[in-house]
């Protein structure tokens, strides 16, 4: 179907001139795809559904968009491209039964909040799985970042995460490097 097919970059930068915050259900993964061909999106806003919701918490059985979909009582024909963002529209539209709010306004409200990438570097090896555990993913430096381990936190969790290092990994006083985190940055190569 696209083989042959070429997306223009004016047609695309046409498109998201407007445009104050670009969501996606894997912003982590499109966000580095999208600023890699098309620079507009460098200068824009990014929101996740897939991770700045905690569908758990709202009744869902994860965060995959069939598991959205499932249930919020939908069904669409999965991983075609404009099948997929017309489901995701209605998932976002869809009002979450634990708030009876839109679950666009809870991705908003989270976007919104500016959150800290706590690098937790030289960490013992034997140590992997307690931070793999606490939700801290493997940097191997290939994209710039520093080879080392790193979570992302709301920032009202800052003291609690520095005292998990403190205790449990490194088990003396550590000052981590932190690194504050907007929707401009978040998910991006930059951060």
């Amino acid at each position: 179907m696209v083989s042959g097919q070429r997306i223009e970059e004016t047609a695309v930068s046409s498109f998201a001139h407007d445009a104050v915050i670009v969501i996606a259900h894997n912003a982590s993964f499109d966000r580095k795809f999208s600023e890699r061909y098309w620079p507009i999106f460098q200068q824009k806003a990014w929101g996740c559904s897939a991770t700045e919701v905690d569908w758990r918490k709202h009744g869902f059985e994860g965060s995959r968009l069939g598991y959205l979909l499932n249930g919020a009582g939908y069904f669409h024909q999965a991983h075609r491209a404009v099948d997929d963002c017309h489901a995701l529209l209605e998932i976002l539209a869809f009002e979450l039964p634990t708030t009876s709010s839109p679950a666009l306004a809870i991705l908003l409200e989270q976007a919104r909040k500016k959150t800290i990438r706590v690098w937790a570097e030289q960490t013992p090896f034997e140590l992997k799985d307690a931070l793999k555990r606490r939700g801290y993913r493997w940097s191997d430096g290939s994209d710039g970042r520093s080879r080392s381990w790193y979570v992302d936190i709301d920032e009202s969790k800052l003291d609690e995460e520095i005292a998990f290092l403190q205790t449990e990994i490194y088990l003396r006083d550590v000052e981590p490097r932190l690194q504050i985190l907007t929707a401009f940055d978040r998910f991006s190569v930059r951060a």
